[in-house]
């Protein structure tokens, strides 16, 4: 019997996506270890969702570090220790460095809330409010050097209302970016997906545009 995938899971805030995929491992929908929950703030909320899992959770305050190297060494031995299949930034608000990502390369995915190469960086919602889109959506991407601009493996996509604000917006995206963080760790769990001379290949082959989840809450190929 094969052992379960292992994953590590970086967050900073409410850790809503985390619980979404602690759901879905119970659910027995993926087979999935989550053996590590790291966090940089104290209070996260997303640590107590780990904790109340049985799941191995870790502070890394970066303000005790005396500068951003001596966190992203700390940070890199922390993930390492526990030999993960794939690292799981999942609303983790620091910019991973080299340092970080250098042995994890191809092993690391990141969740932002745009529909890349579109809006990098923060307050997305209101940019694409302010620029008049039709839709917005959130992106799984592989993490390189580049903030936000790694290979993207899917998308998923969501109508804007002329109503719509910022806070609006957020609130109907977080429930479709839960299901796009479940559907797209299904694909790792079953060894479908990775990233090759920075493409992403699926079952074998180059990904020409990203997966889209649809509406049965998965993703699918031609």
């Amino acid at each position: 019997m094969n052992e379960a995938f292992k994953a590590t899971v970086l967050v900073s805030g409410t850790g809503s996506n985390l619980q979404a995929l602690i759901d879905a491992r119970q659910a027995n929908r993926i087979d999935l270890d989550i053996i590590h929950v790291i966090s940089n703030v104290t209070a996260a909320k997303g640590l107590v969702r780990a904790a109340n899992a049985g799941i191995r959770i870790s502070v890394l305050e970066h303000g005790t570090f005396a500068d951003r190297d001596e966190f992203d060494r700390a940070l890199s031995l922390l993930i390492a220790a526990g030999d993960p299949d794939l690292v799981i930034l999942a609303g983790f608000m620091r910019i991973i460095g080299p340092r970080v990502l250098g042995p994890f390369n191809g092993k690391m995915i990141n969740l932002h809330p745009s529909l890349l190469p579109l809006y990098r960086g923060t307050n997305t919602y209101q940019r694409a409010i302010d620029a008049g889109d039709s839709q917005h959506g959130a992106s799984i991407h592989f993490v390189t050097e580049e903030l936000d601009g790694g290979p993207v493996i899917a998308q998923a996509i969501i109508p804007i209302f002329s109503e719509d604000d910022s806070q609006s917006l957020a609130q109907r995206l977080s429930p479709v970016e839960h299901s796009l963080v479940v559907a797209t760790v299904e694909f790792f769990t079953a060894h479908r997906v990775e990233c090759i001379d920075g493409n992403v290949i699926v079952d074998g082959e180059k990904l020409e545009k990203p997966l889209q989840l649809q509406a049965d809450g998965h993703l699918h190929t031609q």
